[in-house]
């Protein structure tokens, strides 16, 4: 009898015992209520319609890095675009970390993609938890260096929402001068515009700037995303870039998201995401099954329930998805909602609100 061959032998060791990210389209469910991945809720209206789909693509499509430096007022040598902002996190491990040799630090509760990235490629982590109010611990950051290549620091948070205070970030970049690369996340900052750092990168060399079209823009299935860097950074990203990393049809949405006009809608979408997001917030903190409601800058709500299980279960049961976020750092009891339509959130109060009917 022909005995199977186990592949996994063959694989690396830290790649078996990895545990993968979890998405949210990789958690499933049946839903037709989808707050678990921070999307925009209705599909924006481009069209791709060339005829070159026989050519290879830029790699770096000229109107695409023109427009969004033009956007975020950097000069278009700073800015490089990739397949989503989960590829630059990957590019600077990949640029600037050595296994065996170098680390990653990152403070959570925080995006969990920073933890799967470096384990993929054989990095230490260092993992340094937030204080209390979910601001980075500066002085065991300061202790935690050695041998540190690069830190994520995501502003606003996910999952938790809030922005680092400014001060605390400078004081981060201080104790990486001249060692190790900030990458500050800004996956989420068209819904707070004001708490970007863009402004910054010609006082730090260190600073990186993670940035995406999947929120604000309503376009998380194109898969687009930006690191802005000062030029040095973004020449030596661009050595271990893939050679096509944006596919055509990709390139020519993003550069059509990126016009003028296009850039009001998304403003305005992101103000009535913000409306309904304060709606939810107060319709929220009325509940008796709901501990505590956190404050958000973001496209999502972190919620304390009482019995968190009972209310992510029924809902799941009921067609309406949020993220669980219970197996975070200091997260015990608490779901992430994602913003949806005002009819989407009216459903999450009442399925919350039946919940606690059918318990009395």
């Amino acid at each position: 009898m022909k005995t199977e061959f186990d592949i996994n032998t063959l694989a690396r060791k830290n790649v078996r015992e990895l545990t993968p990210y979890q998405s949210a389209r990789r958690l499933g469910g049946n839903g037709s209520v989808w707050l678990n991945a921070n999307e925009y809720p209705i599909a924006p209206d481009f069209t791709f319609n060339e005829k070159n789909l026989n050519r290879y693509p830029e790699c770096q499509p000229v109107n695409v890095i023109n427009r969004y430096a033009a956007y975020v007022g950097v000069n278009a040598n700073q800015v490089l675009v990739s397949r989503g902002a989960d590829e630059a996190i990957e590019l600077l491990i990949r640029a600037f970390c050595e296994p065996g040799k170098d680390a990653v630090l990152y403070c959570p509760p925080t995006y969990g993609m920073y933890s799967v990235s470096a384990e993929t490629f054989g990095i230490e982590q260092r993992v340094v938890p937030t204080l209390a109010d979910w601001s980075p611990d500066v002085k065991a950051i300061a202790s935690q260096l050695d041998n540190v290549k690069l830190i994520y620091l995501c502003s606003p948070n996910n999952p938790t929402g809030n922005i680092v205070n400014p001060s605390l970030i400078r004081d981060v970049l201080a104790l990486a001068k001249d060692k190790a690369i900030v990458a500050v996340d800004e996956a989420y900052i068209e819904f707070c515009p004001q708490a970007s750092i863009v402004s910054w990168l010609e006082d730090y060399p260190n600073l990186v700037i993670l940035r995406t079209l999947s929120k604000a823009f309503a376009l998380a299935g194109l898969r687009c995303g930006f690191a802005l860097a000062n030029p040095p950074v973004i020449e030596l990203l661009l050595k271990v870039i893939a050679p096509y990393p944006l596919s055509t049809p990709v390139a020519d949405i993003a550069a059509q998201a990126l016009t003028e006009a296009s850039i009001e809608i998304m403003k305005k979408r992101a103000a009535e995401i913000t409306r309904n997001r304060s709606i939810l917030s107060d319709m929220l903190k009325k509940l008796p099954n709901v501990e505590q409601v956190y404050n958000s800058e973001t496209n999502y709500i972190l919620v304390k329930f009482t019995d968190a299980n009972l209310v992510f279960r029924t809902l799941w049961e009921q067609g309406i998805i949020l993220r669980d976020q219970q197996r975070q750092y200091g997260l015990n009891g608490c779901l992430r909602i994602s913003i949806g339509t005002a009819e989407e959130c009216d459903s999450v109060i009442n399925a919350i609100k039946n919940i606690q009917t059918a318990n009395v």
